[in-house]
């Protein structure tokens, strides 16, 4: 593994290897701190979008780590713009030691991995949302012990998080079923990608319009907001359409009744989610945010560690 671009271009095993090394990390972290093995690093965190948990986990595990990161700003880096991404990727190669990018077009990601002589990190782009997925994994995996064999719900939009979802989900060997209004559906070629790597692994894909059919029985319930990022002007249109996929505390009877209720954050609630659900004893909402850190500090260590 030299970058982190997307899920999709990792191993069962690479998956496996990450959230084992995210479990020992966090449990060093809880028992007075991890070791200093990033000492004299640094890492350059790219930013076209806002974001509360990715710059703060990366910023302070990399500190936990014995390194250090450096924002710069939307203003600071015009990716394409006032500078090409090759040229901010060749000369921030001189000054880091990684770069971890949030942006909108996922080609900005592939071209600083392209042109970087450093580790890239994929923070989020409009396509996928990798660090995320692999938190979710790691959430889950604490909770129920295992992995393969779980049925995961996602009900709402088919944005970049479920299709990190998909590339996950199915890498390890979970049903992941997504339910989301029409025209709303996640990317076919992520679900024929997806739908290809749970053949060998044994999970499943499904895609179904109807929420109930794909809550029933779940052992997690997913959702995210209905308008990400870049997409505001949609949301007065969205609401009415996604109204029904709403998880709420009937849709959620559905689903085991110990299922686990998950949401990325940020969360409009009354919208994609009540009160009840997201505040409630079945929810792993705060978990997600925290093991944000934890797993990014693996992706830490494998990429930039030695």
């Amino acid at each position: 593994m030299r970058h982190l671009v997307s899920v999709e271009n990792l191993g069962t095993e690479e998956i496996r290897d990450l959230l084992e090394l995210a479990v020992s990390l966090k449990g060093e972290w809880r028992k007075g701190g991890n070791k200093p093995v990033l000492a004299g690093k640094t890492l350059g965190m790219v930013f076209q979008k806002p974001s509360l948990r990715t710059r703060v986990s990366f910023e302070v595990g990399m500190s936990q780590l014995g390194g250090r990161a450096m924002y710069l700003s939307p203003k600071e880096i015009q990716l394409g713009q006032r500078e090409s991404v090759a040229d901010v990727a060749r000369v921030l190669s001189r000054f880091v030691d990684g770069i971890m990018a949030r942006v909108f077009d996922h080609a900005d990601i592939e071209g600083l991995a392209a042109y970087a002589s450093v580790p890239v990190i994929n923070g989020l782009s409009d396509y996928v949302h990798p660090c995320q997925a692999l938190s979710d994994l790691l959430t889950i995996y604490e909770k129920r012990g295992a992995l393969q064999g779980l049925v995961l719900a996602y009900v709402g939009d088919g944005n970049n998080v479920v299709h990190s979802l998909l590339f996950a989900g199915s890498k390890v060997g979970i049903e992941v079923r997504v339910s989301t209004p029409s025209g709303y559906e996640p990317s076919d070629v992520v679900v024929s990608k997806a739908t290809e790597f749970a053949r060998e692994t044994g999970g499943r894909v499904v895609v179904d319009a109807d929420p109930r059919s794909a809550v029933s029985g779940a052992d997690v319930v997913y959702t995210d907001t209905w308008a990400s990022m870049g997409q505001e002007d949609e949301r007065e249109a969205r609401l009415p359409l996604f109204q029904p996929y709403q998880v709420n505390e009937e849709l959620l009877s559905l689903a085991k009744p110990d299922a686990l209720v998950m949401h990325c954050l940020p969360a409009h609630r009354g919208e994609e989610i009540t009160d009840g659900v997201i505040d409630g004893p079945q929810s792993a909402v705060l978990d997600q945010a925290e093991n944000r850190m934890h797993l990014q500090k693996a992706i830490l260590v494998t990429l930039m560690a030695g």
